[in-house]
């Protein structure tokens, strides 16, 4: 599993004009699964990206209690290298990623972790102001 992590002042989604999800500083989080990953890699995920020490002070979401917006994002297992169409090929279809998003979702919620989410599937508008700016590549 990926997570692309951002650190923002604030986050939104928004489906067919609807906002579905919004948060205030806090981190926004792109996750992207692949094939073989399981609940093991949903909840070392949601640990590592719950407790990263890039907040002010170098302090974690889970140290400040600060909010995440999680949005589904197979895009992150795009391969560039050849030609100038991504292949998509090394992410895991929808049926096997969409459990696996909402158990990370889960798992920070268990965590404590107050969690807004997109809509896994849908055309979202994501409108985030990156704080720092701070963006990191997670991999489990």
């Amino acid at each position: 599993m990926r997570a692309l992590v951002q650190r923002v002042g604030r986050a939104s989604v928004t489906v067919d004009g609807d906002e579905v999800g919004s948060i205030g500083a806090g981190l926004l989080i792109f996750v992207g699964v692949t094939h073989g990953d399981g609940e093991a890699e949903a909840a070392a995920l949601a640990a590592k990206v719950h407790t990263l020490r890039i907040l002010d002070g170098e302090q974690s979401a889970a140290d400040v209690g600060a909010p995440l917006l999680v949005i589904s994002q197979f895009t992150l297992y795009a391969d560039t290298r050849k030609g100038r169409r991504p292949s998509w090929n090394a992410a895991a279809p929808g049926p096997i990623a969409e459990p696996l998003v909402r158990r990370v979702v889960e798992v920070l919620r268990e965590r404590g972790a107050e969690v807004a989410t997109g809509v896994f599937g849908a055309d979202m508008q994501v409108s985030l102001v990156n704080d720092g700016p701070v963006t990191l590549l997670v991999e489990v």
